[in-house]
């Protein structure tokens, strides 16, 4: 399982997670990464961001951004769990 920094509290969380099965009480959560000046901003102030996702590309497109510490899938996707970034990202080699 691939983490990442969850902003700026020490903590390292998975990149991709179950929506209610992770502490992130203290976590920006957004449904999309759209607004560009409120992830900049949460970044900035070292306030971890999540953002909830329910596709493989939304998983994707929220964790091309580096300041987002996690996307939070909806219990019934727990099969996003298993995706292969790398090959969802670059393809199959």
């Amino acid at each position: 399982m691939r983490e990442r920094w969850f902003g700026a509290t020490g903590r390292r969380v998975p990149e991709i997670a179950v929506e209610g099965e992770l502490d992130i009480d203290d976590a920006l959560v957004l449904d999309d990464v759209s607004n560009l000046k409120q992830l900049h901003q949460a970044h900035e102030a070292g306030r971890p961001i999540a953002v909830r996702a329910s596709t493989p590309e939304e998983v994707k497109t929220a964790l091309s951004h580096p300041e987002v510490a996690t996307a939070l899938v909806p219990p019934e996707r727990r099969d996003l769990l298993e995706l292969d970034l790398r090959e969802l990202t670059y393809g199959s080699q």
